[in-house]
């Protein structure tokens, strides 16, 4: 089941409750859903316009002020673009800013102006600044409690229109806790973002074949330090595989990466997503499927990892439907 405009409505009714909160836009205040709070509450509301360096020292200004401002963009305007007074006048004063980053990775057609496939791994880089990203309906519902909670800066990886919801609405978000969809020892997928809708049709499709799989779905990247995660890790016969909707260098595939290195854990890894390479203007279908970002993927990466080869048939969930008529196999180049 898929949900509209989640952001807008949810921000509006917690807003009330948070006088302190302010929004920002950097003029696409209609595509990154905060048309409701500004008809809300237009007192708390910026239109900054196609400014975002001038935004971001804004928002400093008003974080000292006492203020919570909440920028909204899409997400390379927020971090290409402004990078430097992101960096000297929100995060080295590590102020209460939240930015709220819209389009990540190939989410969008509008191709390499428009496609933020490496901003986990620069934004990381920069001290004091955590970050996030959702998945579905109910982390969108529930991220803002916890990143409201959080002492400075924040960057959220968010996504608007309509959405699915795949995890139940009572079970919110938690700042650096990962979500345990299920369990095994065979192998473990961790997944982000809107990869792990993908990502959930493949486990199941790979629990049906007997494989006993874990799959953990990470929505705090920055810090990485989730127990959690080491546990996963540490009881794989097999090995890992994670599915970004980023570049594999600096994102969550090299954080997991760290992990088993830094611990000594010895297990193998298979890191799915974009292998230093801009993607070029399509749908978000198209480009998950040439990209290897997708359920087949994860199944094909299986195969490598377990030895053994598994025929989807068409069988694959419907979760995975852009899929379903590609044999696993036929996208082992693309690992």
């Amino acid at each position: 089941m898929l949900e509209s405009k989640v952001h807008n409505r949810n921000l509006v009714a917690w807003a009330k409750h948070h006088p302190e909160v302010v929004v920002l836009s950097g003029d696409l205040t209609g595509s990154t859903e905060i048309a409701g709070f500004r008809d809300a509450y237009p007192d708390r509301f910026f239109s900054m316009g196609m400014a975002e360096q001038n935004m971001l020292s804004f928002a400093g200004g008003l974080a000292r002020e006492g203020y919570v401002p909440m920028l909204h963009t899409f997400a390379v305007f927020m971090y290409r673009r402004a990078l430097d007074q992101l960096s000297m006048s929100v995060c080295y004063p590590n102020l209460k800013v939240r930015l709220f980053g819209f389009l990540p990775g190939v989410t969008t057609p509008g191709g390499v102006s428009h496609q933020a496939i490496d901003d986990i791994g620069v934004l990381s880089a920069i001290p004091n600044l955590s970050i996030l990203e959702v998945g579905d309906a109910t982390d969108v519902e529930t991220a803002l409690d916890p990143i409201h909670a959080i002492d400075g800066p924040v960057y959220i990886r968010m996504i608007r229109g309509e959405i699915p919801r795949l995890f139940p609405a009572d079970e919110p978000l938690q700042f650096n806790r990962a979500r345990v969809l299920s369990t095994g020892n065979d192998l473990a997928v961790i997944s982000s973002g809107v990869c792990t809708q993908e990502a959930i049709g493949a486990v199941a499709f790979l629990k049906e074949q007997g494989l006993a799989v874990e799959h953990l779905h990470v929505s705090t990247l920055k810090p990485f330090d989730d127990p959690q995660i080491s546990e996963t890790l540490g009881r794989q016969r097999h090995g890992v595989i994670t599915l970004e909707n980023h570049t594999v260098l600096g994102g969550l595939g090299s954080r997991v990466a760290n992990r088993i290195a830094e611990e000594k854990l010895g297990v193998r890894l298979i890191k799915l997503g974009l292998h230093d390479t801009y993607a070029h203007g399509a749908s978000y279908p198209y480009l998950k499927a040439k990209y290897a970002l997708d359920g087949a993927a994860v199944i094909a990466a299986a195969e490598r990892l377990t030895g053994q080869t598994f025929d989807l048939n068409g069988s694959l969930p419907e979760v995975t439907a852009t899929q379903q008529n590609l044999r696993a196999s036929e996208q082992l180049e693309a690992l």
